[in-house]
């Protein structure tokens, strides 16, 4: 063991501890606060854990846990970029790319590489488990959404036709009988919307 790369390690380690303090803008379901970036990456390692049967190919678990728990480090720098956000996507891009590059590059180098190109895989969504974990990153705030009566849909002015736009392609992509429950979820939501809406 080198004792520069237990130090790089630790430094590493200690920095992304910075994610805890990351606010989402999806609740959780027990609608007491809002969740943070390092919880929402641990629950997601449980969905791909616990879900892997509805990968739409097979795919290498422990790899997309991994994927899962790092996809999100670089809101450290970049902060989080809600789906509903009408951001440049390209903006946001660059600073993603520009936070990997620094927060990966704490690690000594032949982890920096490994975590860069795990990150860049995930972004790139081209393959089965990059697809799987990037279908899991839409479902759990869908499911949070149905399930806290609306959530960041309701607070965004989100319609229907833009839930299956912004979710739909994506779930599809990566577990598609996600995709089959999840518009059944949805469709529900917005007719119960709508009635709520007429009897007030």
């Amino acid at each position: 063991m080198k004792s520069e790369d237990l130090a790089q390690q630790l430094k590493f380690l200690m920095e992304i501890d910075r994610l805890k303090g990351i606010m989402r803008q999806s609740p959780l379901l027990d609608q007491s606060r809002k969740e943070n970036s390092a919880e929402h990456s641990w629950h997601l390692a449980m969905y791909a854990w616990l879900l892997q049967e509805y990968a739409a190919e097979r795919v290498n678990v422990p790899r997309v846990i991994q994927m899962l728990l790092l996809h999100d480090v670089v809101e450290i720098d970049a902060g989080d970029t809600p789906i509903h956000n009408t951001c440049s996507r390209e903006e946001q891009a660059e600073r993603e790319a520009n936070a990997a590059v620094r927060l990966f590059g704490l690690l000594p180098e032949a982890q920096r590489d490994e975590l860069m190109e795990l990150w860049h895989e995930f972004e790139s969504v081209e393959t089965g488990d990059a697809k799987f974990a990037k279908a899991l990153d839409r479902f759990q705030p869908l499911l949070v959404n149905v399930f806290t009566g609306g959530g960041t849909w309701s607070e965004s002015n989100v319609s229907y036709e833009q839930v299956l736009e912004r979710y739909g392609p994506v779930i599809r992509h990566g577990a598609p009988a996600l995709w089959a429950v999840c518009e059944q979820w949805v469709a529900q939501h917005f007719t119960n919307a709508k009635n709520n809406e007429k009897n007030s």
